[in-house]
C-alpha cells in the first residue's frame, strides 16, 4: 500500500496549463502507460494502458474543478487507485503541476518511476525539454 506525490514547475501559465491537461483526449498524451482515454459522459472515462506488461481496458471516474484546477480520478478494481493532479499558480516561475496517488499495489519504484515520467511527459509537452525527478 502506498501514497506518492511529486511535481514540477513548468514555465506557463497555471489556467492554460489546466485546460489542456483536464482535457480527457489529451490524457494518453502526458500520463504515462496510458494508451487512450475516452470521455463516455458524465464523469465516467473509458480507459486503455499498459500495466505490469498487459494491456489493460476499464472504466474510470474523473472529475475536474476549473476553479481550483484540481483533476481527481479514480479506476475500477481492487488495487484501491485513486490520484490527484492539482495545477497551482507559481508566480513569475510559471506554474506546479503536483501529482498525488495512492494505491494497494505495493510496486513503490515502479510507481514512483511513472510519476516522474508522466511529469517529464507534461515538462516536453508544454516547454519542449524533460525535468529531473521531482520530489
Amino acid at each position: 500500500m502506498g501514497d506518492y506525490e511529486h511535481w514540477t514547475t513548468l514555465r506557463c501559465d497555471a489556467d492554460t496549463l489546466f485546460r489542456y491537461l483536464a482535457d480527457v483526449g489529451n490524457l494518453p498524451r502526458y500520463f504515462d502507460s496510458m494508451d487512450s482515454a475516452e470521455d463516455m459522459g458524465g464523469e465516467e472515462v473509458d480507459v486503455v494502458a499498459e500495466v505490469e506488461g498487459q494491456r489493460r481496458e476499464g472504466h474510470a471516474w474523473f472529475h475536474t474543478d476549473p476553479e481550483t484546477r484540481t483533476m481527481r480520478w479514480r479506476s475500477e478494481g481492487p488495487n484501491g487507485y485513486h490520484g490527484e493532479l492539482q495545477v497551482t499558480d507559481a508566480g513569475d516561475e510559471g506554474a506546479t503541476v503536483t501529482v498525488t496517488l495512492h494505491t494497494e499495489r505495493a510496486d513503490g519504484p515502479a510507481i514512483r518511476a511513472g510519476l516522474e515520467r508522466t511529469l517529464a511527459n507534461i515538462k516536453q509537452q508544454v516547454e519542449g525539454s524533460s525535468t529531473e525527478p521531482a520530489g
